[in-house]
């Protein structure tokens, strides 16, 4: 077979015809073969391209890693994360989210939003005291998804979020690191909401841990 670089050779002969190089004979069942093979690779490459695609800019999924949003999340629950939902809304208060840890973002943590852009958050031995512009004098944070044990007890502080800026908590505030530690989440380290749980798949749900469901 000749290639890129050969030159075709066509010698004379005595009748004065011309001799052609034969050719090699193929079963019809080879280009369906190398059809098929490059259908394949299409549709191999397009499916990448939609997953990827799906993965950074629609869904993505997370396995927990702790014990920090107990009772309502758990060591090895797979979840799946909205990424599409806060590009046209806000996070909510009681949404759980997963976000880039501010002072190390290689890092990816899940908790519950308690305080919103602009409130103060007030923290003491009562629970969770929000102050805004409907409620100046605060209301106290309903929190039914929360076990009895970790109901109230908190260390007396108050911070007050900036305009891009979300106060976190996990379930389980006795182990939870989280806004009472590292301070105020901004916006742009969130990644999604906690769209659906996968595994165990005796607790499969969609919106897991959200208010309405503990109310």
């Amino acid at each position: 077979m000749s290639t890129a670089n050969d030159t075709e050779v066509r010698t004379g002969s005595d009748d004065g015809t011309l001799d052609t190089p034969e050719s090699t004979p193929h079963s019809p069942f080879d280009a369906r073969r190398g059809s098929e093979r490059g259908a394949l690779f299409t549709y191999t490459v397009a499916a990448l391209g939609i997953a990827l695609f799906v993965r950074f800019f629609i869904a993505a999924p997370y396995v927990v890693s702790g014990a920090s949003m107990e009772p309502n999340f758990h060591h090895w629950d797979y979840l799946i994360t909205d990424r599409v939902s806060y590009r046209f809304d806000e996070p909510a208060r009681g949404d759980i989210v997963v976000f880039r840890l501010p002072h190390e973002p290689s890092r990816t943590l899940i908790k519950r939003v308690v305080g919103l852009p602009g409130e103060t958050v007030i923290l003491d031995a009562r629970g969770v005291t929000i102050q805004n512009a409907e409620h100046p004098n605060g209301f106290a944070l309903p929190e039914p998804y929360l076990s009895e044990k970790n109901r109230g007890g908190l260390v007396p502080s108050t911070v007050t979020l900036g305009e891009e800026e979300f106060f976190v908590l996990g379930d389980n505030r006795r182990v939870s690191s989280d806004s009472r530690v590292w301070g105020a989440l901004p916006r742009e380290n969130i990644v999604g909401r906690v769209l659906l749980r996968l595994f165990p798949f005796t607790d499969i749900e969609l919106f897991p841990g959200s208010p309405q469901r503990n109310s």
